[in-house]
């Protein structure tokens, strides 16, 4: 029986299925060096063993994907933190299976040359050796962020791979999902942000983002590297490759997209990859992935056309960085773990900076703790490789403990709403105006239309009786033109609209074959608290969101009506209307707020659940409406199939906002670790709106803005992110790998998870940490049992000396102490502050405070409180 074993790079480089049909080469390009051309090889894919492995192994039903993690450290820890050294062979090497062009740059790790090989022969070998004349297929071998590897195999075979001695730790894969013309301007970066860092066209500049998501449509002009006078430079630190396949030509990267790969393996494995929707490739075929880099670090200044209208130009947060692209996510099926763990290793393992996730697992992560998850675990090992990690806090709010992203090492986003708003709205000839949503001109001033719903302009061969949905406008055949002609035709926005079955843009070409002056679309009662995204029409027309307009709307519109009382036909149409159109944007005070989707805390640290004692979401950002570039063939969203932008909502979109100006942190501050650039963002941020107000948070899904209370830290985290304070202040707080692993350390019954999940024994800690204990720019309690003492420090950046006095208000049912209250502060120098919590009441019902550190140079450093359960001195008794 034959061992399969499948040449490595046929998965992580080109992705593609054992199919005959499939092309037996895949070229991956690269730029070569500071001012060389880009470069690019082919790539022989030989299959060597003749098997067919993967249907031999997927005919076993039994199989899953597992991700397995052995005992020896991977090479990032092996060889210590980006180690750099130079590269001599500038030309071809020979591993016996293919040939591969290495690039030029001065940062190409040991790993690469060394160590990534040889790790990759002691996999293939351990599973040789305990999977001795069995079936497998191994999808990928990790190195840099875990040693360890991805396998389809039975669940006995994963058994024994777990009881061998070089293996730590057995994980079965889990799926995982995806979770801007004004927000610079909403930020305050034009004149704050990017004016500090000397403007946009280098804000950011130098800086290498990574993205995993579902790739990048790389003809998009946000993408382009020639769009500026002011020519990109090569990232010096960045090694990675670009693929190139049919749908990923040679010359889609360039000096400002300066990766791309694909990670498609675990999903092959399982029969659900669909060539012609998810491409084998990093080309972007869902929009996602498109959207979210260049919300993060698209071109500044790229005009927003969309339905032929002009929407304004967009840019990202830093227009000058540079995008590396690992999909890793795909259209029809979403992601799964062991994909996701090789983008990130691959991230990690080529330099960039900055690894964005807008994706979140589909379920909590069973066992000890949430913290131990394969994709998280990777994480950590990228922040200590002095990686900065954001991730989307999910869109499964506003519950408590909705919470998708888990552990402190990663800066966790909620989405909030700006101050934009498109509103649009029709006036009735009864003289009542009802409001609604709409990318569309309106109708011509001055002039009312008739009204004319679709169900009573059937042509004479349907009924409503033949098509149950013709209300809906989908099949212009279904119409008589002669009625509909220079009228507003009226049509149904049923559930068939939310799931994608019908669409506003069919129902609009309909109208406009019809020659209608214009749509209008009112809300099916059974559509109930549905959020809609503006979606632009060429044509003039509205959606009517709200159910209890649209009643208004066909009150006026049946009683208005004159029907035959023999034929049953309408045989006058009284009704009459003028949209008014909604291009144009208004602009509102009350904002940010927390959108009702945005996860919420608390932390859940483990499945029971249980909360842990660390702020989740950390920061908010724009997530609401939020315009970025599309892909040419994207299909995420109906409406925008083939336009150049769209309007997205979620935490997706909020997430990229702090990755992009995370950039322009690590551009001014090039040595700051991840949990630096965490801190300027977080105690920096603002906890009021435009109003001065506090920010609020919508708290239910149906009818969002009429359930709104002032937003919590478990809805906020620190606040709303203040782009151009982050870039000052004043105070940091660090925290260091070291720290995370003594965290770790710490949670009852962790030793053996954290050996197998980084291959470090936890007595080598002398000392371990609560969650509360972390250098934290936060203070979370999910239990205050009495009395605690939390300490802080923080080090002053500021390039200044500089005193601080200490100010705080303390949670209900909770007495907080600081020492100092005042102190004085050398640049450079380092602050240990004490905070006494007393509980004052027993109490289960969480409470928030915070406390405020006030410099005399003008730096405010914030750190919010949460306290959950109090047990105060009081419910002792004594004998």
């Amino acid at each position: 029986m034959w061992v399969c074993e499948l040449f490595f790079f046929f998965f992580t480089l080109a992705g593609f299925a054992l199919d005959s049909t499939l092309p037996s080469s895949v070229f991956i390009e690269t730029l070569m060096g500071k001012h060389n051309l880009t470069h690019f090889v082919l790539f022989s894919l030989v299959i060597l063993v003749p098997c067919l492995c993967l249907q031999d192994v997927l005919d076993n039903a039994t199989t899953s994907v597992y991700v397995v993690t052995l005992k020896q450290a991977p090479t990032s820890h092996s060889y210590g933190v980006l180690t750099r050294f130079n590269d001599d062979n500038n030309g071809f090497k020979d591993n016996g299976r293919t040939q591969f062009q290495k690039p030029r740059y001065d940062n190409i790790t040991k790993t690469d040359k060394r160590y990534g090989s040889y790790v990759t022969r002691v996999h293939d070998s351990l599973l040789k050796k305990v999977l001795k004349g069995e079936k497998y297929l191994k999808l990928y071998s990790y190195h840099y962020l875990i040693n360890g590897f991805a396998v389809l195999v039975t669940q006995q075979q994963a058994e024994r791979l777990s009881s061998s001695d070089e293996v730590s730790n057995v994980v079965l894969d889990f799926s995982v999902r995806t979770a801007t013309t004004h927000t610079p301007q909403f930020l305050g970066l034009p004149q704050g942000a990017w004016s500090q860092n000397g403007g946009f066209d280098i804000a950011g500049e130098g800086v290498v983002i990574g993205f995993v998501d579902t790739g990048i449509d790389p003809s998009h002009p946000s993408f382009g590297d020639n769009k500026s006078q002011h020519p990109y430079p090569v990232p010096a630190h960045f090694s990675g490759i670009c693929e190139v396949t049919r749908d990923f030509p040679s010359g889609s990267c360039n000096r400002k997209l300066v990766g791309a790969r694909h990670f498609a393996a675990s999903a092959i494995t399982r029969g659900i990859f669909n060539m012609t929707q998810d491409y084998a490739s990093p080309f972007d075929g869902d929009g996602h992935g498109t959207h979210t880099a260049s919300v993060a670090a698209g071109n500044h200044g790229i005009p927003v056309i969309v339905a032929g209208h002009h929407f304004g130009n967009a840019s990202g947060m830093a227009p000058r960085s540079h995008i590396a692209v690992y999909k890793a996510l795909y259209k029809s099926f979403g992601g799964f773990a062991a994909d996701v763990v090789a983008a990130i290793d691959q991230a990690a393992q080529d330099g960039v900076d900055i690894i964005s996730l807008s994706i979140t697992p589909n379920r909590r992560p069973p066992g000890v703790a949430t913290f131990f998850n394969p994709i998280d675990m990777a994480l950590l090992s990228a922040v200590k490789a002095g990686i900065f990690v954001v991730q989307a806090a999910g869109n499964t709010g506003p519950s408590p403990m909705s919470m998708s992203s888990f552990s402190p090492w990663i800066l966790t986003v909620g989405a909030a709403s700006h101050d934009r708003l498109y509103s649009n709205s029709i006036s009735l000839g009864n003289n009542v105006t009802i409001l609604g949503v709409g990318l569309a001109p309106g109708t011509d001033e001055n002039k009312l239309y008739k009204l004319i719903h679709a169900r009573d302009a059937l042509n004479n061969d349907t009924t409503v009786a033949d098509d149950m949905y013709v209300g809906e406008c989908q099949d212009a055949s279904k119409y008589n033109r002669d009625l509909i002609k220079g009228n507003l035709m009226i049509c149904s926005y049923s559930i068939r609209f939310v799931l994608g079955i019908s669409t506003i843009k069919r129902a609009s070409e309909t109208a406009k074959n019809h020659s209608a002056a214009g749509v209008v679309f009112y809300m099916d009662p059974y559509v109930i608290g549905f959020q809609l995204n503006p979606v632009a029409m060429k044509t003039p027309g509205i959606i009517i969101p709200s159910t209890n307009d649209s009643k208004i709307l066909m009150q006026y519109y049946n009683s208005s009506l004159e029907i035959d009382a023999v034929s049953k036909k309408v045989v006058k149409f009284g009704a009459v209307a003028a949209i008014c159109g909604g291009l144009k944007a208004n602009y509102s005070a009350a904002s940010p707020k927390v959108m009702h989707y945005s996860a919420r805390g608390p932390d859940p640290e483990d499945s029971l659940p249980r909360q842990a004692d660390i702020l989740k979401p950390n920061l908010l950002a724009p997530g609401n409406f939020i315009w970025a570039a599309w892909s040419s063939l994207g299909t995420d969203s109906v409406e925008f199939q083939g336009e150049n932008f769209a309007m997205m909502s979620g935490t997706s979109m909020a997430a990229p906002h702090i990755a992009g100006l995370a950039a322009l942190i690590k551009q001014k501050f090039p040595n700051f670790s991840p949990a630096a650039i965490s801190s300027a963002l977080s105690t920096t941020a603002s906890q009021n709106d435009k109003s001065g107000g506090p920010i609020m948070a919508q708290r239910s899904y149906a009818f969002p803005d009429l359930s709104q209370t002032p937003a919590t830290p478990f809805d906020m985290g620190s606040g709303f992110v203040n782009a151009t304070g982050a870039l000052n202040p004043g105070l940091i707080f660090d925290t260091s790998y070291d720290d995370y692993m003594s965290f770790l350390c710490g949670i009852n019954g962790s030793a053996p998870v954290v050996l197998n999940f980084t291959g470090q024994n936890c007595l080598l800690y002398n000392s371990t940490l609560n969650g509360a204990d972390l250098n934290l720019p936060s203070i979370t309690l999910s239990k205050l049992n009495q009395s605690t003492i939390v300490q802080r420090t923080v080090q002053n950046i500021a390039g200044n000396n500089e005193t601080y006095s200490v100010g705080w208000n303390a949670p209900f049912g909770v007495s907080v102490k600081v020492t100092p209250t005042h102190f004085s502060i050398a640049n450079g120098g380092k602050q240990v502050l004490s905070v006494i919590l007393n509980a004052t009441a027993n109490n289960s019902v969480v409470s928030y405070g915070k406390i405020g550190l006030f410099g005399n140079q003008g730096h405010v450093v914030n750190i919010p409180i949460s306290v959950i359960f109090k047990i105060s001195y009081s419910n002792i008794t004594t004998s």
